[in-house]
């Protein structure tokens, strides 16, 4: 049955359409040319199925012969489907510091690795403290060589960057990634390139002598 104008979602509709002519697409997708609006609707009447304007831009503007509840449905349910994929994605957020041992390092890497085939983006933080800042050249390398070490699961959002006394570097999974990691497979981990972290003297600034 055609659908009350009140109900309409914003489209045009119906005997909403004021316009003399239109270019119609029947139900099936077939084009069925220049028309008549009166004509169109009474065709769309006739089939128990409403006019909806598509695309008033061109000239004529384009309208298609539907079944405009059934329309409204699955564009209510294509909503609902993209926000319930937005709600499953999150943001998690490993932390660490750039002096961090290879052994917690590669159990950083694993947790990324866990996150990102869930779906999830990781968000990897360094913290500075104190005279730490003076060093993040070793923060930025040790984030890039994480993010070469995911590279397989993982894409680089947001490059290694300084904010305050932290740097942050954010990594999304790849679509490929989370597909497939729905499917049952024997589970493997990467294995993390060992990082190697030269050593730092920190020297106090001596008293000047009179």
């Amino acid at each position: 049955m055609p659908m009350d104008q009140k109900k309409n979602r914003g489209h045009v509709i119906n005997h909403s359409i004021r316009v003399p002519q239109i270019r119609v697409i029947g139900n099936d997708g077939g084009h069925l040319g220049i028309m008549d609006t009166r004509s169109a609707l009474s065709l769309a009447q006739e089939k128990e199925l409403d006019l909806v304007m598509i695309n008033d831009k061109s000239e004529p503007p384009v309208c298609r012969i539907i079944d405009y509840g059934k329309f409204k449905y699955d564009l209510e349910k294509q909503e609902r489907k993209n926000k319930k994929n937005q709600d499953k994605t999150s943001v998690k957020e490993l932390k660490m510091r750039y002096t961090i041992e290879d052994h917690d390092y590669k159990v950083r890497v694993n947790q990324a690795e866990r996150f990102l085939k869930s779906g999830d983006k990781v968000k990897v933080t360094i913290k500075f403290r104190g005279r730490e800042s003076q060093h993040s050249h070793l923060a930025e390398n040790l984030l890039n060589q994480m993010a070469k070490d995911l590279q397989e699961f993982a894409e680089l959002q947001q490059a290694p960057k300084k904010e305050g006394s932290n740097m942050i570097m954010l990594l999304s999974p790849k679509s490929a990634v989370v597909k497939t990691s729905t499917t049952p497979t024997n589970p493997t981990t990467s294995t993390p390139t060992p990082i190697t972290k030269p050593k730092l003297v920190e020297t106090e600034p001596s008293e000047a002598t009179v």
